[in-house]
């Protein structure tokens, strides 16, 4: 049976979700980052997707899902958080209007700190289950999806995966500069043709960029808005049973 608790790593607080009967220690830690305006637990139900769906996985990983540091004057009150602030009134007009614009040149102020932030997180869970880089998969949903996608592109190690659920292209330049880490990086990047929020195109820009620094993408096109569908949800799954054996 699952178990959730709630753990600090690093200069994050986390909600941490693992078998409640299981002496070992975990085999492989899947860190997954919530998106803007998220709870810090927003993505935790998909532990339990994951596990009903491959039941080895309930023994044998750790499932660890960091709260963001930032929480914004619009989200207080219900408790969601943010990894950089975003000016929320030109997202909304621009949601309003179908005018969606392209992230690609544009490099947050505070993402080196989240950056560094989530290192930190990853060298302690590193450290608390005595794993290499190599067995620890990284993802993410929407900001969260990009925060993971940056630090995997900094990494002195190639991770054991990357998921990258509605993510886009942003940081061009900086992102550029480092692909060469994608080199035999596993992706599974997944966006909705229909997404309002970060356009498709913004997602196969990040796909381009990515294949052109080696990595290995397998790229999920769904009929959908700004979304986890089910079928990138297995996809996961399958993709960290197949971790555990390499």
């Amino acid at each position: 049976m699952l178990q959730l608790t709630h753990q600090r790593f690093g200069p994050l607080d986390c909600s941490v979700v693992r078998d409640r009967d299981s002496e070992q220690p975990p085999e492989l830690a899947c860190v997954l980052c919530h998106g803007f305006g998220a709870g810090g637990a927003d993505l935790v139900p998909l532990a339990g997707e994951y596990c009903r769906l491959e039941p080895a996985l309930a023994a044998r990983v750790a499932f660890v899902f960091p709260a963001a540091p930032l929480e914004p004057a619009e989200f207080r009150g219900y408790g969601g958080r943010a990894w950089w602030p975003l000016a929320m009134a030109r997202l909304q007009a621009a949601i309003e209007t179908g005018a969606m614009r392209n992230l690609r040149e544009e490099e947050p102020p505070r993402l080196p700190t989240a950056r560094r932030e989530l290192g930190e997180l990853i060298e302690a869970v590193q450290t608390k289950w005595n794993l290499p880089i190599s067995k620890i998969v990284l993802g993410g949903f929407s900001q969260g999806a990009m925060l993971t996608t940056d630090v995997a592109l900094h990494l002195p190690q190639t991770p054991a995966g990357l998921v990258i659920y509605s993510g886009n292209l942003l940081s061009e330049r900086d992102w550029t500069e480092h692909i060469g880490q994608a080199h035999g990086l596993r992706v599974l990047q997944s966006h909705g043709v229909q997404d309002p929020i970060l356009p498709f195109s913004g997602a196969e820009s990040l796909r381009q960029l990515l294949e052109r620094g080696g990595a290995e993408v397998e790229f999920l096109r769904f009929n959908g808005p700004h979304t986890i569908p089910a079928e990138a949800v297995a996809l996961t799954a399958t993709r960290l049973a197949a971790a555990l054996t390499e």
